[in-house]
Formats: structure tokens, sequence, C-alpha cells
């Protein structure tokens, strides 16, 4: 029996802490599948409701903020749905709409005092109360430049290692997206649909990194339960394999060998099969996200070797 057909991880627990819905899938979607599957108690903190988003499709594209401004309330059952695909459970920092989506770097969404950007000492103590709740054994979030500049990510970074610190995680990691296996998968990306391109070295550069710690490489389920947690995502996330949907009845092809999507940009991204996530806290696991006796053998999690292989 393969160890990823076991529930050792039973007992275990990690808090994943995110700025907006559909972050946990596209980020983090086939490490929060892979713990649950071998039986961690996961949880998703999610600290917006994404209100400054666009809308992908016609069918709700005038709930966006400067018409209806309804997108944040949509992307509830949104995030609802794809925490079941990956089989995690989800709560919302300081409950559903405490905190507002700050936008880009200069949105003017950030002179709303419920911005994220503004919440100080109130969103570290809410959090801190989460995880002394939880007491996780590991705990995921962004890098401090949020993983490509946004204000909300860099803001859950920052809340993230001020509770882990009051309440003493034993190790945080950061998802990130590594370089060269990105500019390789977007090499990969055969054709795109009318209208989608695919994005530049500068784009590429801005939201990866050179280095990684730890490479998790996902089983068939695992990806497919990210590929579906994303879908759910239908508002903010275009799968390009000519799914249609209520929300997007539009269909979309890509070829290649990844599955291939593309946010309201419109830039083809592929979906790989393995995520990468850098030490932001802790001792570097030896070969699993959560390390440990019993949680090593056969798992293809690893450290990077010195030479980066």
């Amino acid at each position: 029996m393969s160890p990823r057909d076991l529930r050792d991880l039973i007992g275990y627990r990690v808090v994943a802490v995110h700025a907006h819905p559909d972050d946990e899938a596209i980020s983090t979607g086939g490490a929060l599948a892979h713990l649950a599957r071998r039986g961690a108690d996961v949880t998703v903190v999610t600290c917006t409701l994404g209100e400054e988003g666009e809308a992908i499709g016609d069918t709700y594209a005038h709930l966006v903020n400067d018409e209806s401004d309804q997108l944040g309330g949509f992307r509830i059952s949104e995030l609802r749905e794809a925490l079941a695909l990956l089989g995690v459970r989800g709560v919302h920092l300081g409950g559903a709409g405490r905190f507002r989506d700050s936008g880009m770097a200069g949105s003017p969404a950030h002179a709303n005092p419920r911005a994220f950007v503004n919440s100080g000492d109130e969103a570290v103590d809410l959090l801190a109360e989460i995880l002394e709740d939880i007491r996780p054994h590991l705990v995921i979030t962004y890098g401090p430049d949020g993983g490509y500049g946004h204000p909300d990510h860099i803001r859950a970074h920052e809340i993230t290692h001020a509770a882990a610190d009051r309440v003493g995680v034993p190790r945080i990691l950061w998802a990130v997206l590594d370089l060269a296996e990105q500019t390789d998968g977007v090499e990969r990306i055969g054709t795109v649909p009318t209208g989608w391109a695919v994005p530049d070295e500068a784009y590429l550069r801005n939201a990866g990194v050179d280095t990684h710690d730890l490479a998790l490489e996902l089983t068939d389920a695992e990806l497919n339960a990210k590929r579906e947690a994303m879908r759910a995502h239908a508002t903010q996330v275009w799968i390009a394999d000519g799914y249609v949907s209520d929300t997007n009845p539009q269909a979309a092809w890509a070829t290649g060998p990844d599955p291939v999507f593309a946010l309201s940009n419109l830039l083809a991204q592929p979906i790989l099969r393995r995520e990468h996530y850098q030490l932001g806290a802790g001792e570097l696991p030896e070969a699993d996200l959560l390390g440990g006796p019993g949680l090593l053998d056969g798992i293809p999690l690893h450290p990077v070797a010195e030479d980066g292989q």
C-alpha cells in the first residue's frame, strides 16, 4: 500500500491563511488536498471576500465593485464549493465581510477603513484567536512580498507571522511559484484560446522565485482536486478545457501537456503537477510538509538538494 493511501496524518492540524477566495486553490490547492487526504485537519482562513476582483463571463459581470458591488457575497459560495472539493474547512477572518479587499497597489480601495491593509492589530488578534483554538502543527501562507506584490497578500503574511509568534506555531511554509518550472510550463503550452495570450518574462519573474525548500509532486487525484477547486471560482478562474457553466457559458480550449487556466487578465498559465514552498519559520522538515516519525517513507515531497535539483 502506498503511504499516500494511509490516514497517517490523523491528529495533525494545519492552517492556511489566504487573502482572497481562490488563492487557496491556485496557490496551495494540491498541498491542502494532499494533507486532507492523509487525514490532517485542515482549515483555510480567508481574510477578505475579494470584492475588488473582476468577473469572468457575462452572467455576473455587473456584480463588480464599481457597479452593484455584490461580487464579494457571491464569491462566498464559490469558496465554499472549492473548500469542499479539497476536503478542508474554512473560516473568514473576523467573520465574512469583516475586512474588505484592498485592491492592487495604489488602488483607491485602500482608503476604505475596512480595507484589509488597514486591519492593524485587530487582524492579528483575530488570527491569533483562531491559531490558539486550533493549535496547528503547520501554517501555510505567502512570503514577505505576498507572492507577487498584492497588498492583501503582503498583509496576510504580516498578520500570520505576528499571530504565529504570539501563539507559538512550530512551522510556517510560504507558497511560491518556482520560476524555472513555471517558465517551462508556459513554454509547453501549445495553442491558447482566441483573445488569450501567454505571460511575458517580466510577468513570470514578478510572481516566480529562483529557489525553494520543498517541492510537492501531486498525485492524479490531488491534481484533479486542485483543478476542480480552481474551477469552482468561476468568476475568477477560466480553465481552457471546454468546460462551460452558468457563470461562464463560453468554452475555451488550449493545447499542451498541462491543464491551462487564466485569470481575468486572460494570460494563459499551466496548472503544474508540482507545488513549491519556502520555509518561513521553524525547522525545515526532512521530507514532508509536516515532518516527523512515520511520515517520511516513500512520499515524493522532498527538500531541495544542494545543487538545486
